[in-house]
């Protein structure tokens, strides 16, 4: 498995989830995008890293009580200590927000250690707080009671699922407006330059419809004097 450079990581940055969907779908493959999940934060940055993920089972009462938390090798905990700078905390917490995942001081502290932002299909306790942050988070819906209530934190950076997306450790996360969206890291780099590529040709169309050009010939340019008038685009923009 490669390690995302910052060449890939710079190129996802610039582009959206509904670009790279459309790349992963030429790939044949369709359930890349987590369900239900929303951004906290209106202007929350866009979401890149890697996937380190922290898997919750159905909380059995006589093992998930508050005093587990005082062992530092509380999956939750160590999660919240582990999970490198520049990588995105994937939350498997079975689509259930009646518990929350976290709250908003382990939040702060995975921006503090420069973590690139958290996901969960779950809930997240202390939303308004968290959205002040400026940190990329996602979740279902606030949800106010401690995640004991309802889920027992039982593994970390193992294969998940969180929101019906397959999340394998070091698979890529992008987060941003519309949702988040895992790419396999086999495929970051090319799914990268290939978004790359297609947000510039977008930004041209964007442009001639906004100055009242049709969409026949233009998206998709079946049209040979699209991919001219293309050409001609990038050089005076410098894309």
């Amino acid at each position: 498995m490669s390690k995302l450079s910052e060449a890939t990581r710079t190129k996802l940055k610039s582009v959206s989830t509904a670009t790279v969907a459309t790349a992963l779908f030429k790939r044949g493959l369709r359930i890349q995008m987590i369900q239900d999940v929303h951004p906290l934060g209106a202007d929350q940055p866009t979401m890149v890293g890697e996937a380190f993920t922290l898997r919750y089972m159905p909380a059995r009462e006589d093992l998930n009580r508050l005093d587990v938390l005082r062992d530092r090798g509380h999956p939750q905990r160590k999660a919240i200590e582990d999970c490198p700078p520049g990588h995105v905390l994937v939350m498997d917490s079975r689509k259930d927000a009646r518990a929350a995942s976290a709250g908003g001081i382990l939040v702060t502290r995975l921006m503090k250690r420069g973590v690139a932002g958290i996901v969960t299909d779950g809930g997240l306790r202390d939303s308004a707080d968290i959205a002040r942050l400026g940190f990329p988070a996602y979740h279902q819906r606030p949800s106010a009671p401690t995640n004991l209530t309802l889920h027992q934190a039982i593994d970390i950076n193992v294969p998940i699922g969180c929101g019906d997306a397959p999340v394998f450790p070091g698979d890529v996360i992008l987060g941003d407006a519309d949702g988040v969206l895992v790419i396999p890291a086999a495929l970051a780099e090319e799914i990268a330059e290939e978004a790359f590529e297609q947000t510039a040709f977008e930004d041209f169309v964007a442009e001639q419809v906004s100055a009242g050009h049709g969409i026949y010939g233009l998206y998709p340019p079946t049209g040979e004097q699209t991919l001219t008038a293309f050409a001609a685009w990038r050089k005076l923009k410098g894309r």
